[in-house]
């Protein structure tokens, strides 16, 4: 698999009549319709005028289209996803940083992109979905649009495929480009790891605007000949109901999801019990080990918990499969690319030291869109640094002690609020705890957590406070203690960290 650089190199892996995209009550479009589609859409868009790397936004629900139509557009241009759930002001913005040369948008929506690209002069054009196998589509543009023979045809290793925006909670979003050779890295290093197969069949409840769904649950899955079936996005009542149509081997998520899989679990048990995971994993923000037991008793099959971000395509370690060994709290052996751990002068440290992790291998991305200073800061002697801080034990397994931004810097003492969540998470009455700092006139910053209590549970802010201090030093005892109905969460579900103090109105 090593020589698998492009989309249709992916593609030409799946065997002609398997199936490759599919969705709840639908017949699947197996590989060899697929990889007609991408050709097919790829030779239109270069008659629009449109080819290797060039830009186009792409605005569709979750589903089956929207993994279809990335695959196609990254094939012979570049991919740029946005959130369907994106406001004006928003769109204004993506699509003007992107200079996108066209929006492509399901037909039939009706979303503010439209009238925000006709005013930037951006063309439309329809992504019309077809009758026939899942995620089928043909491309109709709004207007004339003027072909031409520019950069026609497929897209080469080192031609962008993707392009998404860091998430920007504490700067302006910074524009990741990701090359064809990147994407199509990752997706074997996740297959490896997974030990995916044909026989394999991934359940997407992930958004396909992020990283995480777009390479591990459809361009891993493909990359290994495998299928993956796109719900209409994460929906904890449907999910039971979609595990006992589709019967898949695996599905992929986040925490915050994962744990709302398990507070409905009881009532579906019969589901469960015919289930045929052969594992699940999680990613894009650390689950607590609570967590990670909670689901291997509940679904009696190991979860795999790994580390990714933007910047590496996604996966950068990951917790082996058994028969080797998972740390539950670790985020496993390097998984792809290398990792190590540098100090803030570019050293690279030993075993057992915290500092931050770094990376660098084939997954990971050359440097930021036209940002010499965000690059400056994020390369240094050829590692990519992740902004997050962490430790590698002797046996290889890196454990996340914190995003450097995030850490809380009380009167000096610096503090990881993960490890205040795990210790709250560990109370009976607890079913979500994010740790944060909120301003403080003396200290610079004092500790603060956000709970929201399991159903017909009952704690107090002091019996809370009195748990964590049994079993933390006292500066890292959270101060304040904010019960919630619901933690506020980003677009893909993460709970939201930097900026939380504000928005609960705890600031200065």
């Amino acid at each position: 698999m090593t020589d698998l650089a492009t989309i249709p190199e992916i593609l030409g892996r799946g065997a002609d009549r398997a199936p490759a995209i599919g969705a709840p009550e639908e017949p699947a479009m197996d590989f060899a319709t697929l990889r007609t589609l991408v050709a097919v859409t790829v030779a239109r868009l270069n008659a629009f005028g449109i080819g290797r790397n060039d830009r186009v936004a792409l605005v569709t629900p979750n589903g089956p289209h929207a993994a279809a139509s990335f695959l196609a557009i990254a094939a012979g241009a570049t991919t740029a996803p946005l959130n369907p759930a994106y406001r004006a002001d928003e769109y204004e913005f993506y699509l003007s940083d992107l200079s996108a040369k066209a929006l492509v948008i399901e037909a039939g929506m009706d979303n503010p992109a439209i009238a925000v690209a006709q005013r930037l002069g951006v063309p439309i054009i329809d992504l019309v979905p077809t009758a026939g196998p899942s995620g089928g589509f043909r491309l109709e543009p709004r207007g004339a649009m003027a072909g031409s023979d520019h950069a026609a045809g497929f897209s080469q290793p080192a031609d962008i495929a993707l392009v998404l925006h860091t998430s920007g909670t504490t700067s302006r979003p910074k524009i990741v480009p990701l090359a064809a050779a990147n994407i199509c890295a990752s997706a074997r290093h996740i297959g490896a790891t997974l030990r995916l197969s044909p026989e394999d069949r991934c359940l997407n409840i992930m958004p396909l605007f992020h990283i995480h769904g777009l390479m591990a649950a459809v361009l891993a899955s493909l990359a290994a000949g495998a299928s993956v079936v796109c719900t209409p996005g994460f929906n904890a009542l449907k999910f039971f109901a979609w595990l006992d149509e589709v019967k898949p081997t695996w599905y992929t998520a986040v925490p915050t999801m994962h744990q709302a899989i398990l507070a409905r679990a009881g009532r579906n048990r019969e589901i469960i019990a015919r289930s045929k995971l052969r594992f699940i994993r999680s990613s894009s923000s650390s689950l607590p080990p609570s967590v990670l037991t909670a689901l291997e008793t509940t679904f009696g099959c190991p979860v795999i918990e790994a580390y990714g971000m933007t910047e590496a395509a996604h996966q950068m370690a990951s917790n082996p499969l058994p028969p080797a060994r998972r740390k539950p709290g670790s985020v496993g052996l390097a998984a792809g690319p290398e990792v190590s751990i540098m100090d803030e002068t570019g050293n690279l440290l030993i075993p057992g030291s915290i500092g931050e992790i770094v990376i660098r291998g084939p997954n990971v991305t050359a440097g930021y869109d036209n940002n010499p200073k965000a690059n400056a800061a994020a390369f240094t002697h050829g590692w990519f640094r992740t902004g997050d801080q962490g430790v590698i034990d002797p046996d290889g397994y890196l454990s996340l002690t914190g995003r450097l931004k995030e850490l809380i810097n009380r009167g000096g003492e610096k503090i990881s609020p993960r490890e205040v969540d795990e210790i709250l998470l560990d109370h009976e009455a607890v079913e979500q705890a994010v740790t944060f700092a909120v301003p403080h006139d003396m200290l610079g910053e004092e500790v603060a957590a956000a709970v929201v209590l399991r159903d017909n549970k009952e704690v107090d802010e002091r019996e809370l406070r009195n748990f964590c201090a049994a079993r933390l030093a006292d500066f890292k005892v959270p101060r304040r203690i904010v019960f919630l109905k619901e933690i506020p969460k980003g677009a893909t579900g993460k709970l939201m960290r930097i900026g939380l103090a504000e928005k609960l109105g705890l600031g200065k």
